[in-house]
């Protein structure tokens, strides 16, 4: 499959027509609200909206056949968007620099907010900054934006993205217009996964299902070939209590290396999900003790985090983690 676009490059947005009139009506009526909540899971179009609403309000040349927000690929605005050039626009997001993933955002990228809307626009009619994703926040950045959102900037706009708006501050959530996103209906959805992916639709249906509707979503575990790992936590599971140790190491040597940790977060993830089904199946079959089956869920679940907090090696952690499940089956 070809490279996933970045939303800051993405060229269309499918399924969020209501959203971008929604935006459109209330910059066209000169209404445009200085803060907006983009709420919804994760892989549904929020962050390729913002950029979208960002080329728009920095002055790219609209091309409506690429939707109501759509912009002219080939115009200097959508360039500089892409290229993380253009002046006026900001963007507070989990990648630091050279890609490298960090734990939040910190707190001072987030003061640098005020600083950056108090200066007139250079070459567009709005300033703008991005948060990709809010929820990345630490408690100070959190409370840094609230700062910003407290003294509406004139002539700028933030877009706030969020997979999980429950958990931001209410004061955050008050001072913004919330647009919501949802999954489109699952044959659409499943006819663009297979043929962004190039994969059949069963596989696309089996990667919405992992990916809990979201196309975007979906998309990225197709990149790094998911159902390959499902399938290996799948058999990991049914074997229980037997552990088939070259198979253990094979999934253990994929946790090393510049891709390990998003590796180790999937396998973990897919083994959770596989030991949820089973402890369902146990439940209405009335055999086996669920209580077992909820604490070994639990553990694969919480791993990633608890590995990344003090620093475990992810294979030595799985390695751990597998004894103990195969204790307990």
């Amino acid at each position: 499959m070809s490279e996933i676009a970045h939303p800051r490059d993405a060229v269309r947005l499918d399924g969020a027509q209501a959203q971008e009139a929604a935006f459109l009506a209330a910059l066209e009526r000169g209404r445009l609200h200085h803060a907006w909540l983009l709420a919804g899971p994760e892989g549904v179009g929020k962050a390729t909206f913002a950029y979208r609403a960002a080329r728009r309000l920095l002055g790219a040349r609209p091309e409506r056949e690429f939707g109501l927000l759509g912009a002219d690929p080939e115009d200097p605005v959508f360039r500089q968007v892409a290229g993380r050039a253009h002046p006026d626009l900001m963007v507070l997001e989990l990648e630091g620099e050279q890609g490298k993933a960090r734990k939040s955002i910190p707190v001072d990228e987030a003061r640098a907010l005020p600083e950056f809307f108090a200066k007139s626009p250079g070459r567009a009619a709005y300033r703008v900054a991005i948060i990709d994703t809010a929820d990345d926040l630490n408690a100070n950045a959190a409370n840094a934006v609230l700062k910003t959102l407290e003294e509406p900037p004139e002539r700028g706009v933030l877009f706030l993205i969020s997979h999980r708006p429950g958990a931001l501050l209410p004061t955050i959530k008050s001072r913004c217009r919330r647009l919501v996103f949802t999954p489109p209906p699952q044959a659409a959805a499943a006819r663009w996964v297979a043929g962004a992916a190039d994969v059949s639709i069963e596989a696309a249906h089996r990667y919405l299902e992992m990916a809990r509707g979201a196309p975007g979503r979906a998309l990225r575990l197709a990149s790094v070939g998911a159902l390959e790992v499902d399938e290996a936590a799948r058999r990991l599971v049914d074997r229980l209590p037997t552990i088939d140790a070259s198979a253990v190491q094979h999934m253990a040597d994929g946790f090393r290396g510049p891709d390990g940790a998003r590796r180790f977060e999937l396998a973990m993830d897919r083994i959770a999900a596989a030991l949820h089904e089973r402890a369902i199946g146990a439940a209405l079959a009335g055999r086996g003790r669920l209580d077992r089956w909820a604490e070994a869920w639990s553990a694969f679940s919480d791993l990633p985090g608890e590995a990344d907090a003090i620093n475990l090696d992810r294979a030595d952690a799985f390695f751990t983690a597998v004894g103990r499940l195969a204790a307990l089956a």
